[in-house]
């Protein structure tokens, strides 16, 4: 009889299980690769190509690796205090059409003032968007899985019917776009003649500071103590409902800056088709990185390279560039396996063992 016991805890193994959990995904989705006619071993070169081999190949995984962190440690902040955030999408969203009300005219500001605005209102946007269900799952015991999930919908058809109506640009000959991001209000650009922009340092910042505040604050104390036992942390005394709350703000707010960079750093408008999926990608990026602020960086760029290289694939051997959602869902099923052996082991337990179990 197989016994599953836990295991002792191992700072390596948890280190290593997101690495084999990507080169796990990388072997799977070697499979289909060959059975679409193609070597996967030049279709991982031409991946690594792709996304690293010129300068402009890096910028645009860069570019894609943006968001990425964002939304990644809008799931990671969010998961460590088991609030299961499955609306980065639509968050993201509510970021992006918020940059768009105050940075299309509306105000008329230097760009010292109207970049901080902007970026500001997104923060607001996304964090009120996931309050909601936050406070439902905290009132009523609302499943905020569900809840998140559909408000993503709900947020998308909001934003089309916005750009259809009040933020619709008259000059887009009927194409429902918003009015662009005015100059004042755009993000710079990091390398010239390159899409990417100073939204990856906001990132970058935004990880060192999540990761400060969780290894180094009270607050952050509390997140991990709710996560591991909400029971126990609120007869320790810590506030249960309003560390969740905080979380939910902070989650959000990194959710929506996710969309300010999309429409003020890279598209400059804002359009249905914003995000390819950023915010369910972001998951993917969280749980890789083990839930680590630090370890979203590596994580996104990862992910970044396998979207940004499976272009580079498709061309060169006519590979369906879908493969890259298969890479990705593959990373994510591995992550949830190394996690469970990370935690747990297999143990046979052979038959004078089970003649002396209760």
């Amino acid at each position: 009889m197989i016994v599953i016991e836990p295991r002792p805890p191992s700072p390596l193994l948890a280190v290593s299980a997101p690495v084999l959990a990507a080169v796990a995904a990388l072997a799977l989705a070697a499979i289909p690769i060959a059975f679409a006619g193609a070597n996967p071993i030049a279709a991982y070169g031409y991946m690594v190509t792709g996304a690293f081999g010129s300068l402009f190949a890096f910028s645009e995984t860069l570019t894609r690796t943006t968001p990425l962190i964002l939304t990644g440690l809008a799931a990671a902040v969010a998961f460590r205090a088991r609030l299961w955030n499955i609306g980065g999408e639509g968050q993201l969203y509510a970021g992006a059409l918020a940059a768009v009300a105050v940075g299309t005219g509306v105000i008329d500001a230097p760009s010292f003032v109207m970049i901080p605005l902007v970026l500001l209102a997104g923060a607001l946007a996304g964090a009120l968007f996931f309050l909601g269900p936050a406070f439902l799952k905290l009132r009523f015991g609302a499943d905020e899985v569900v809840t998140t999930l559909l408000l993503n919908f709900v947020m998308l058809l909001f934003v089309q019917m916005m750009l259809e109506g009040p933020l619709k640009d008259p000059m887009s000959l009927g194409w429902p776009q918003s009015a662009p991001i005015t100059d004042a209000a755009a993000l710079p650009g990091l390398i010239p003649r390159m899409r990417v922009h100073t939204g990856l340092i906001i990132g970058l910042v935004a990880v060192l500071a999540v990761w400060v505040l969780m290894k180094r604050t009270v607050w952050g104390m509390e997140i991990r103590a709710v996560g591991e036992n909400a029971p126990a942390a609120r007869f320790a005394g810590i506030p249960v409902t309003a560390t969740v709350l905080r979380v939910a703000l902070l989650s959000g707010a990194l959710a929506g800056l996710a969309g300010v960079g999309e429409v003020a750093g890279l598209k400059g408008y804002l359009t249905s088709d914003l995000s390819p999926g950023f915010g369910y990608a972001g998951i993917v990026v969280a749980m890789l990185a083990g839930l680590s602020p630090l370890g979203v960086v590596a994580a996104a760029l990862f992910i970044a390279a396998v979207f940004v290289g499976a272009d580079s694939m498709s061309r060169g051997l006519g590979v369906a560039s879908y493969i890259a959602d298969l890479v990705v869902a593959l990373s994510l099923l591995c992550v949830l396996v190394g996690g469970f052996f990370t935690r747990f082991r297999l143990r046979w337990a052979g038959r004078a063992a089970q003649a002396a179990s209760p």
